[in-house]
């Protein structure tokens, strides 16, 4: 009689799935991450590089601006005014019953600018911008125009993603400008007309507290924000594999992974300025 192989130990069995579960997960994300770095990289360096030698393709340049103007402009209409108007209730219900009413121009217009206008920037590039580009990269991946563009000599690092980064970054400062402007306006016009509150009041206080470095960070934010997002979705893009398929995949991947990081960033750079610039009492 023939004896039958013995049966694996289940410490072989759990060092397999160990073994398994590092290649599949974290190894995987590793590799992605270091890719989406180094790419990153080669992309500021071919798109500073080809300002400076005058052959950056402007052409393309404004046709991707105008497309995530595009698809980007109404979502973030639609989106800063509830925002605004959320925030008004909110604060407008704390201050009062601190008994601070006469600061409501201050808390409210602090908050849209600080932390308001960055989120908003952050969920529209992510979810609009960040897709849309690894759509577009995607499909021309898997239908090999990425492959024939390198055949004919022709660098897709030059012409497709150093123009796109450019835009992100320009479309992302506009958006986070639009946010700050409508926001604004929505937290102003609800304090007037819902809340009873007085003009004078609301940008007096605003006027004390405020100060440009709160606009101008929330604009480097979103510079940042657009320029990481455009990696991403590049990087993505341009490695999506399984047909139609993956193009989803690797559009979902885009957006979840922007959202995330895009987050984390803000949380990093708040904290960093508030270290760095302490607010001063008035």
């Amino acid at each position: 009689m023939t004896e039958s192989p013995p049966k694996p130990s289940r410490l072989s069995a759990s060092t397999d799935w160990l073994r398994g579960y590092w290649r599949d997960h974290p190894k995987r994300s590793l590799e992605t991450f270091g890719r989406q770095i180094t790419m990153g990289i080669q992309a500021i360096a071919q798109l500073f590089g080809d300002l400076f030698r005058g052959k950056f393709p402007f052409g393309e340049f404004i046709k991707q601006c105008a497309f995530m103007a595009n698809v980007s402009a109404l979502p973030t209409l639609v989106v800063a005014i509830p925002l605004g108007v959320v925030i008004s209730v909110q604060v407008g219900s704390l201050v009062g019953q601190l008994g601070a009413t006469s600061f409501m121009g201050a808390a409210i217009g602090l908050g849209i600018i600080r932390q308001g206008a960055p989120l908003v920037t952050t969920l529209m590039i992510s979810g609009a911008v960040g897709s849309a580009i690894c759509a577009d990269l995607g499909s021309r991946t898997i239908r090999e125009e990425i492959d024939a563009m390198k055949v004919m000599g022709v660098d897709p690092m030059r012409r497709l993603v150093a123009p796109r980064l450019a835009a992100a970054m320009l479309v992302s400062v506009l958006l986070c400008g639009f946010v700050v402007f409508v926001g604004f306006l929505a937290t102003y016009m609800f304090f007037i007309f819902a809340q009873s509150g007085t003009p004078g009041s609301f940008i007096g206080t605003f006027a004390a507290f405020a100060v440009a470095n709160d606009l101008i960070v929330a604009l480097l934010k979103s510079l940042i924000f657009g320029l990481l997002c455009a990696i991403i979705a590049c990087d993505l893009g341009l490695n999506a594999k399984g047909g139609p398929g993956g193009v989803a995949n690797a559009v979902n991947a885009a957006v979840v992974q922007s959202a995330l990081l895009l987050f984390g960033m803000n949380v990093i750079i708040t904290q960093i300025y508030n270290t760095l610039f302490p607010s001063q009492a008035v």
